[in-house]
């Protein structure tokens, strides 16, 4: 009887704010992982490897899904920026702002390159069956299509991924919200390495490196450690501080 009236007491305290915070930014955080990956190195191969999927018999569920696997993220991308901002701009408002836009500008990025790829599908499929020379011409468009995915595949994940990691990883370090080994590895690693070989650029990024990278970020490692904080006390300890600075 007392076990269970402990427990139902238990479940009547409502969680903390700052601890709600932490978990939501960490599960976005890791969703934006959790659905970029799949999409690029799965559910869209069969559009980006083969230059004649525009005329060929197509794999558009698949292709379909990896375009809303890359939505989900860009989406995530931009939560996670509007949720840190209650607690980061007690910080820096000047940096939580600038870490909205670059997360918006990316997710606008990620954007244009799934609907060119979504455009690939839609000609594969209302053209279907012409020959020869429309034949040529709609390979062409297709690849034209697939280079402008390529290119929105270099500056969104991998450029504007710097400038996240560099606004962010200052306002995480100056905060102590997380270990400053982690905010400090984003800030030394925050310039963006060649996402793409300079032989086939833009067409062929290199797996292995995107693959790699992406298990290193920062703010993958972020995610871990937010949704691991208990009770939120890094957000706890941000917001005591930023109130100090208020009363200061």
């Amino acid at each position: 009887m007392t076990m269970t009236t402990r427990t139902a007491g238990a479940r009547g305290i409502p969680m903390d704010p700052l601890r709600r915070t932490a978990m939501i930014v960490g599960g976005l955080y890791l969703l934006t992982f959790a659905s970029s990956i799949p999409a690029r190195f799965f559910f869209l191969d069969p559009v980006l490897s083969d230059p004649g999927y525009i005329v060929g018999p197509g794999a558009d569920t698949r292709v379909l899904v990896g375009g809303l696997l890359d939505m989900v993220n860009a989406l995530a991308c931009i939560a996670t920026a509007v949720v840190l901002f209650r607690v980061v701009k007690r910080q820096s408002e000047t940096l939580a702002l600038g870490f909205v836009a670059s997360r918006l500008l990316e997710a606008a990025i990620i954007s244009i390159g799934v609907v060119s790829l979504l455009a690939v599908v839609t000609l594969r499929q209302d053209l279907a069956g012409t020959t020869g020379a429309e034949d040529a011409s709609l390979v062409a468009v297709g690849s034209s299509l697939v280079a402008v995915y390529e290119w929105t595949f270099l500056f969104g994940p991998n450029v504007m991924a710097a400038v996240n990691a560099l606004l962010l990883g200052t306002l995480m370090y100056r905060s102590g919200l997380v270990p400053r080994a982690i905010p400090l590895m984003g800030l030394i690693g925050a310039p963006p390495a060649p996402g793409v070989s300079d032989r086939d650029r833009p067409r062929h990024p290199r797996p292995g490196f995107r693959a790699a990278r992406a298990g290193g970020r920062p703010d993958l490692r972020l995610g871990v450690v937010a949704r691991r904080l208990p009770g939120g006390q890094g957000l706890q300890a941000l917001a005591r501080h930023g109130a100090r600075r208020r009363l200061a």
